[in-house]
């Protein structure tokens, strides 16, 4: 294993809560999507005060859900084509995963997503408060160095930046493959006056809801030998 001592040290603006944005090159056709689609459904943050969701879905008013750092999309994607009355944001700096998942989209032809790419606390910055009715951070890099605990997105900051933007009984899913993330999210949920975790059994968070489909990364972390966990947390009525 390598040490932080071996480790060339990275340098990471304050506050980011992400790691790389760019992988391989993409293939021609998700880089059409990326350069032509993508401006389309983007959320363009204001420079000042909260962002206007209703300007997101034109006339019609939507229930907006939130998706934090979705990977490559499966999951956001399953929602979309769920649940066509909802209104999806989708937040990812990870370019390669921004083209897998407009190429779900242009697939399926679903119109009721939008993207954020940037950094998430960017976007909860700017969304009014409690505007959204469910949000989910599932496997979100565990930061496992020291050092960069501080970048968790999962986090006293994190949770309270998520309680200012969920509505009161909205729900909250988080998900993680790594022990230690694991036992980090626990103690900052137990002391969230924001939140109550609704497991009252080890089946609640070892298994995942029929409406939690498994993504790509869940599958490898499986394969590996690694045991996800499945939190479902309700954010507590903001006059209790």
């Amino acid at each position: 294993m390598t040490t932080d001592r071996a480790e060339p040290r990275r340098h990471f603006p304050p506050g980011q809560s992400y790691g790389r944005k760019r992988g391989r090159p993409l293939r021609a056709e998700r880089r059409r999507l990326f350069e032509v689609r993508l401006p389309e459904i983007s959320v363009q943050l204001p420079t000042s005060g909260p962002l206007d969701l209703r300007k997101l879905w034109g006339r019609t008013s939507r229930q907006t859900w939130l998706e934090i750092g979705f990977g490559a999309g499966e999951h956001l994607a399953w929602q979309a084509s769920q649940h066509p009355e909802i209104g999806l944001i989708g937040a990812e700096v990870y370019e390669a995963g921004i083209g897998s998942l407009l190429s779900a989209l242009d697939r399926e032809g679903q119109e009721n997503v939008r993207i954020h790419h940037g950094d998430a606390t960017a976007l909860l910055d700017a969304l009014p408060p409690g505007s959204i009715s469910r949000a989910f951070v599932l496997f979100p890099d565990p930061w496992p160095k020291r050092r960069h605990w501080k970048r968790r997105l999962v986090s006293t900051t994190g949770l309270a930046k998520l309680a200012r933007v969920l509505v009161g009984g909205a729900e909250l899913r988080l998900a993680t493959d790594d022990p230690s993330y694991l036992v980090w999210m626990l103690q900052h949920i137990l002391s969230s006056p924001d939140f109550t975790w609704t497991a009252r059994g080890a089946r609640d968070w070892l298994e995942r809801p029929d409406d939690w489909p498994e993504t790509r990364f869940e599958a490898k972390a499986i394969r590996a030998g690694r045991h996800p966990s499945y939190l479902r947390l309700i954010r507590r009525p903001q006059d209790s």
